[in-house]
Formats: C-alpha cells, structure tokens, sequence
C-alpha cells in the first residue's frame, strides 16, 4: 500500500480527552477515532490489526472443532426473558415500527441454545461447537479507558454442547488451551486466575488478565500456580480467643464523624477498632454488612449469597424505612432489614458502631449488643492474606480482562428446554459453556505493555503493516528505483510505501508511531544496492543487500 494513498491521520499531540497511555496511542497514531463517549471508529490501521487478531482467534478456534457462524445483533427481547432484569439499563431496547420490542444483543446465550434447541435430538450429535465474531452492545453507565468499556465493542464468543459433565469439562480444556495459545501469539503477558461466574451461572469460570497497572480487575496471586479475581477469593478465618474488657457499650457524641476515617481522627483510634456498617438494598429489600473497619464488602459475594439481580448503596432516604441515620448506622432495633456480618467481625471486642442517631456512635460494643442473622465470608482479601492452596501471603497484582471462560452446566439448557435422548432413550439436558474474549480490549492490553517515548510497538503478526519502505529522498531517482525494486519483490499486502512527499524526518516519526516493526530504509547506499533496516522493536539498525531481505 503507498501511503501516498492511504487514509491516514497522525497527530502531534495526545488527545486529552482519553485517559491511558494504550487509548492516547490509538487515536494519536490514526488507529481510531472516537465518534461519541464509548463509541468509535476503527480506521484502516487500527481495523488491520484488529483483523489479525480476529485471524489468530479463528485459527485457534477452528483447530479445536468449533464452527464460526454469524448471530443477528438485532434480537427480540423475550429470547432474555429469563435474565433481562439482570441486565437493567446497560440493555439498549428499541421497538420496530410495529412496536415490538427489540434489543442489541449484550451477549449471545440465549440465542444460540435456541438455535441448538431446534436442530438438537440425539446424543450422537454431540459435542458441538460453535463462535462468532460480532458487535455487542451495553449502555455502560461510565464508558471508559477507550475500548476496554465501551458501549460498542468486538467480541469473539463461543458456545458449546456436550452430553454430560465430562464431556463439557474436556470441551473446557481445549478452549482454555485455545485461549492459552490465542494469547501467547499475540504476545501479551497473561495470566488465567479463577473469578465469579456471576448472572452467567455455573459451577466455574476463569478470566485470562492482561497484567496491567491501568487494569480494573485486582488479581490476587502467590506464585504457587494458584491467581484468582479479588471477587472470588475466599478469605481464610481463625476464631480467636479475645475477651471483652467492657460489660457496657457506652454513648458518644461524634458531630460530623460519618466515615471510618472521620472518627479515626475524632476518638483518635485505629481502624480495625471500628465496625463499619453499610445498608443496601438488594432489588426490594434492604441488607446491612458488617465488616470490620480496616476492610471492605465484597459485594458479588454479598450478591450471590441474596441470589439478587440488583445491588446498590441505600439511599438517604431509604434510612428512615429501617429506623436508622446514614452515617450512623448500628446493627440492632432495625426494621426489615437484614443484617449480615463478615467472620473476622466474631473475634471483634470493644469496638465502635453507629448508634442510629445523627452525630452519635457507641464505643465499647460487643457482639452481644448486636443482632447478627448470618456470618459469612463477606470482605474483600487484601494483599498479605495466605493462599488456600500453600498457605503463603498473596500479592496483590492489576490485570486487564482480556477473555473469559465459564462452565454453565444445565444452567441455561434448563431453562430454556434444551435436551437431547441420550443412549438409553432418556431426555437429558445438554451441558453448555460460553468463552468470550474481547478483541478491542485485547488491542488496547497489547499496546499498554508495548510502547515507547516514540509510539506503538506491536508483535510483528498484529502490527497493520510488518514492513516500511522508506526513501530518504524522493527526488532522488537511484533511491526510488530501489524503492520500487523491493516493493514489487515484498508482500505489498503486508508493506507500506511511504512515497508521501513530507521530510524524511517526519515520515520517519510517523512510522514509529504507528509502530510499523520493519522499516527499510533506502538512502545514500541505494547505488550499491545497499539499505538499512530499522527494527523497532530492538532499536537495532543494520545495513544490508537487497538480495538478503527475508520477506
């Protein structure tokens, strides 16, 4: 491709309205362009690479037997009757002109077992396999970090069918394999870590993390084999002997003192002395967690304790319905509310609780001054708690959700009526599995852990373009010969020729930033048939023969 014709806008500066390093990279070196918030298009460098991503899935897909088909995005919004409260206001719904209700597909389960459904009778069709490579669309209520959330995004997502628990659990392996090789080819540092299947439902999942210090996942890891979601770690819990040293909780006055770190400072004490209480309310009801001061709720282990579709703070308001003051919240006297601390909260003594009066707390409380209904594993693990597994000291790490695996068991099939005769006539239903990856989110990953001061330094199998031909001067007839002479020989599918008449010294630049990893450049040594080549990546410049030149 002569870049003489292509589309192609770089610019001088960082756009200031993208907030990472990977996002800024994108839409400085004219990969894309951002059409409205959570919103963009992909121009031609950036739809290139993405294309080569998409190639490298498919291949890897196509390898373990799945079948690439293509879903409407454009779907009926009864085939999620079964979860669309769960989806709430990130579903676009729209009705046509005959006023049905239509939707643009979050995700595709659903859809697909319909589709199974329909052609599935016996055993003998099973396993199957099947994945596209489609838009979804989620009105994020905080579109952020470009494409990493996004209202429109490109995923791959795959589904598959198998008789029985052990057929899904080998279907599983190869996917994760798949997604193993997937990653590895595209050169990111991953790790898998086990999460929370979620509304997705099912006995596992895991999630393949970019490492990334601009991640929003937290990835709890100890070096043993054993990674997992902050959301999932299960905290570990020893009851200890402590005996409260006083028999009476005793009233305070706290005057502007609603945060932990407000009565910090006000009674002059640390942290874990405090009992934090916090009020939800899960769909219609209300709940109120205890966690100790130091720590905070985890709240997809709160969710899928209530088996609740939502879960948010209580309102101001709400606080007068369960005789209580934000702010000054304590667990007992409540009306309607349930009340759920976590297991560290059994060896609290002597600690601080709100005493449901404005500008008051207790001091001195103790378990028995409350009215507990559960203990659970409630809090969130930190950075020093021991692994399950070998016992030592976790260590916190960022990642960047770049894919994510889930066993669904019957979930879905059930629910849906989606069943098979097995071997001895008997109706069973089939065992299902879904594994997304994101593919914008995976560009972005990529070009978070490859940049420099110059721009993007991509893996030669994703960049848009492997090579560049670069005259110094296009004026000077021996350089352009030679120019042509090594365009007409490479793959021009795969190489830029960079025949614009802007200087050498911008030119060059460009071609950094856009992160193009092989640039020939032809200058003073074209009559000796002579050229450098530049490798981005390394830095390393070399002078070579044409007749050497590996394409």
């Amino acid at each position: 491709m002569r870049l003489s014709n292509y589309f192609l806008k770089t610019y001088k500066e960082y756009p200031s309205d993208e907030d990472i390093i990977s996002q800024k990279l994108l839409v400085k070196a004219g990969y894309i362009k951002k059409h409205a918030q959570g919103i963009y298009e992909y121009l031609p460098l950036g739809f290139r690479s993405m294309e080569k991503i998409k190639t490298i899935i498919r291949e890897e897909m196509d390898k373990i037997g799945f079948c690439e088909m293509q879903m409407p995005t454009l779907l009926m919004q009864e085939v999620y009757d079964k979860r669309i409260k769960f989806f709430g206001k990130e579903m676009f719904k729209i009705k046509d002109r005959t006023d049905k209700d239509l939707c643009l597909g979050p995700t595709h389960e659903e859809p697909f077992i319909l589709l199974v459904k329909d052609a599935l009778n016996s055993y003998k069709q099973l396993p199957i396999g099947l994945y596209q490579i489609n838009n979804k669309y989620r009105d994020e209520i905080r579109p952020r970090f470009g494409l990493m959330r996004a209202k429109e995004f490109v995923m791959k997502d795959a589904y598959s069918y198998d008789k029985d628990e052990t057929g899904l659990d080998v279907t599983y392996k190869k996917v994760k394999q798949a997604y193993n090789n997937i990653f590895n080819r595209v050169g990111l540092d991953f790790v898998p870590v086990i999460s929370d299947n979620g509304v997705m439902g099912g006995s596992a999942s895991e999630e393949f993390m970019a490492k990334s210090s601009v991640g929003e996942a937290d990835i709890l890891d100890c070096g043993c084999g054993y990674a997992v979601n902050l959301e999932k770690v299960e905290c570990s819990f020893e009851k200890a002997n402590t005996k409260p040293k006083f028999d009476k909780k005793k009233l305070v006055k706290t005057p502007n003192s609603k945060t932990v770190e407000q009565l910090v400072n006000f009674l002059n004490k640390n942290e874990a002395e405090f009992l934090k209480a916090i009020v939800y309310k899960a769909d219609d009801k209300f709940v109120l967690a205890l966690v100790r001061g130091d720590r905070e709720v985890n709240e997809t282990k709160l969710t899928n304790y209530l088996k609740c579709a939502n879960l948010e703070l209580a309102s101001v308001d709400d606080f007068v319905k369960i005789n209580s003051v934000a702010g000054f919240v304590g667990a007992f006297d409540l009306k309607n509310c349930l009340t759920i601390a976590d297991n560290e909260v059994h060896n609290m003594v002597d600690f601080v609780i709100g005493a449901n009066k404005t500008d008051t707390h207790y001091i001195n409380a103790n378990l028995s001054d409350l009215k507990i209904d559960k203990f659970m594993d409630l809090r969130n693990a930190v950075e020093g708690d021991k692994c399950p597994l070998c016992g030592k000291p976790m260590t916190m790490k960022k990642g960047i959700e770049v894919g994510h695996i889930f066993k669904n068991d019957t979930h879905y099939s059930e629910s849906l009526g989606c069943t098979f005769l097995d071997e001895n006539g008997k109706m069973k239903p089939v065992h299902t599995g879904c594994y997304g990856i994101g593919v914008g989110r995976t560009l972005s990953a990529i070009i978070e852990q490859n940049f420099d001061e110059k721009g993007i330094v991509l893996p030669e199998n994703i960049a848009p373009y492997k090579y560049a031909i670069l005259p110094v001067n296009i004026k000077d007839e021996k350089q352009m010969e030679l120019a042509e002479k090594i365009y007409a020989k490479c793959d021009q599918n795969d190489a830029l020729f960079d025949d614009r008449k802007d200087t050498f010294g911008f030119r060059m630049k460009d071609l950094e930033l856009i992160g193009i990893p092989n640039i020939i450049v032809v200058g003073k040594n074209a009559e000796q048939g002579m050229v450098e080549l530049y490798k981005r990546k390394t830095d390393e410049k070399s002078l070579i023969k044409i007749e050497d030149l590996n394409f």
